[in-house]
């Protein structure tokens, strides 16, 4: 039997990209003989609830087609037809939107016709999946390519203010004005399976993918199907400290900073002594001053095409 595609696209991704790309998605799938449907979100969260609804009505493959708040939701519905016992369905990720980190975590290069050579290699892969309970957020969020607490978290509010840049240079642009804003790090307790640290804390990275922000490498290393979450921590830093560190996050190699941490965990548990925890989570805001956040990997739980 002929399998199944549906395409959810954010006409709003990427300033106007996905809006752009519906003829050629409409184009490409014909082109490639698919028993298709098109269908574009109209609000915030839109998307969950159409991926949700698209894996219990039997669709073979969902696909994600914007930024990295696409892909995040379009995930969220998946784990919720997982959770009612629905675990057939794959999922695709078309990366149109302004940073794409959550495509890059996967393999998948940016763009229409990148994503769409993906899908047609079809070579699904068990990939992990995170949870984050906390903040907005008390019965818990789903991500796919990681947590930032902290300055990371502030540069993607910055950058979301930035409407008129694009791609990397609009979150270079939005970190250093957060090395304005963003300086004193609170006292945090995090708590691992193995370890406790009680410190001052700029940042914390918690990474299932590799990126954040279109060319930071928060976690270098890490691996989307290892059942583990891979931790950076950056300590209190001046403002020149802060700025100094931005290029070895852009090459990952941070990890030789005195002030940086870098570990493993399957979960970890953060507490706000003092200060709060801006959060976001692929991207999409957690909370803006939260004081405790409890984060944690699912094991393979679905299937992602993977490039």
């Amino acid at each position: 039997m002929e399998k199944k595609y549906i395409f959810i696209v954010n006409p709003t991704s990427g300033q106007g990209a996905g809006k752009l790309a519906l003829p050629d998605i409409d184009r490409l799938a014909k082109a490639f003989s698919m028993d298709y449907e098109i269908i574009s979100t109209e609000y915030p969260r839109h998307a969950i609830d159409l991926a949700e609804h698209a894996v219990i009505d039997g669709y073979d493959y969902v696909i994600s087609v914007g930024g990295d708040g696409t892909s995040n939701e379009v995930l969220n519905g998946f784990m919720q037809a997982w959770n009612k016992g629905y675990k057939s369905a794959i999922m695709g990720i078309i990366g149109v939107g302004r940073g794409n980190d959550f495509a890059y975590g996967f393999g998948i290069p940016a763009g229409l016709e990148e994503g769409f050579k993906v899908i047609h290699k079809n070579q699904p892969r068990n990939v992990d999946v995170g949870l984050i309970v906390g903040g907005d957020f008390p019965e818990g969020r789903y991500f796919g390519n990681g947590v930032g607490i902290g300055f990371d978290a502030v540069v993607g509010f910055e950058a979301a203010k930035l409407t008129h840049l694009h791609g990397f240079l609009n979150y270079i642009v939005a970190a250093l004005r957060t090395i304005f804003l963003y300086f004193h790090a609170p006292t945090l307790r995090i708590e691992t399976r193995t370890e406790e640290i009680t410190q001052p804390a700029l940042m914390v990275s918690i990474m299932n993918g590799r990126r954040m922000g279109g060319g930071f490498m928060m976690a270098p290393s890490a691996e989307t199907d290892d059942g583990l979450l891979d931790l950076c921590i950056a300590g209190q830093l001046s403002r020149m400290g802060i700025l100094m560190l931005i290029p070895k996050f852009m090459k990952g190699t941070q990890a030789s900073h005195p002030q940086v941490k870098t570990g493993n965990a399957t979960t970890v548990n953060i507490f706000a002594i003092n200060g709060v925890l801006p959060t976001h989570a692929d991207g999409e805001t957690i909370c803006v001053a939260g004081k405790e956040l409890k984060i944690e990997i699912v094991k393979q739980p679905i299937k992602i095409l993977c490039g």
